[in-house]
């Protein structure tokens, strides 16, 4: 098992917490949602694509017959800012073991209404998978928590790159491995890995997992570029209901080509199950 120790206290619950508010949309007709997106979500000037992806995900489990995303493909396509918005849905097929629809999440701009994320989505009950598991996945090999460092370590938070109002919603400790960027030296290899979880201490559950696996810091840090990596496409598998506790991230890119990047990401939870994975195309900004 992982050790946790250093975990933050729980202060919050499972739908009683900051991104259980800050995800929350309200139905204002059949499969039609109006929500807020919250600043504590963003980086730079730009909210974060796993809290977006989240609260979309939310907006897909009202709306389908069945609560818990098995895989959720999203495609961004323009920069979404803090305020109103709404998500539209749609139920394209409904079984018994899965269900699929389809959102898109729109805010208004200069008097009209422009798409800013389309989503395609299966879900199903994560409770009703077989215990049998065969993987030669391992778990990241993260030094312990007390030898990994947060935003709230760095001397000068706002000289890190990337710094931002998401960083006080988040309990993140990397590894210092992948760490040579936030010093001016970065390694050169595509590599982020840390502990994660939600700075008030609520338990990951399969929605908060669509968070975690875009919410460390780029790999371009760590390739020597800066700034903003905006994402072009996402999709995350949920392969398990995490257990509760902290999760471990690691996040690696093998190609950075013509200006675009991809990063897989594994999440491990307490009981050392691969809980969720993802891949996303991103823009590297040369």
């Amino acid at each position: 098992m992982a050790e946790t120790a250093a975990a933050p206290a729980p202060r919050a619950t499972i739908g009683n917490s900051e991104f259980d508010r800050d995800t929350e949309v309200f139905a204002r007709a059949p499969g039609v949602y109006d929500t807020e997106l919250s600043a504590g979500w963003t980086i730079i000037s730009a909210v974060n694509g796993g809290y977006l992806l989240a609260l979309v995900g939310r907006a897909l489990a009202h709306a389908l017959p069945h609560s818990d995303p098995f895989t959720v493909s999203a495609h961004y396509l323009t920069a979404s800012e803090p305020g109103p918005a709404v998500v539209r849905t749609q139920i394209v097929r409904a079984g018994r073991g899965l269900s699929t629809g389809q959102a898109s999440l729109y805010q208004e701009e200069g008097g009209r209404e422009v798409e800013r994320l389309r989503v395609v989505a299966s879900y199903g009950d994560l409770d009703a998978l077989p215990d049998d598991v065969r993987t030669t996945a391992l778990p990241p090999a993260l030094p312990p928590v007390e030898q990994c460092f947060g935003p709230d370590d760095a001397p000068d938070r706002g000289a890190v790159p990337g710094s931002s109002a998401i960083a006080d919603r988040l309990w993140l400790k990397l590894d210092p491995a992948t760490l040579g960027w936030a010093l001016g030296a970065p390694s050169g290899k595509g590599e982020m890995r840390g502990w994660f979880g939600l700075a008030d201490g609520r338990d990951p559950d399969p929605l908060s997992l669509l968070l975690a696996v875009d919410a460390l810091p780029p790999t371009a840090f760590e390739m020597g570029l800066s700034g903003w990596v905006p994402t072009v496409e996402l999709t995350a598998h949920i392969r398990a209901r995490p257990a509760p506790g902290p999760l471990r991230v690691s996040i690696t890119t093998r190609n950075l080509a013509g200006g675009f990047l991809e990063e897989d990401a594994e999440v491990w939870d307490t009981a050392d199950r691969l809980v969720a994975q993802s891949r996303q195309l991103a823009r590297a900004r040369l």
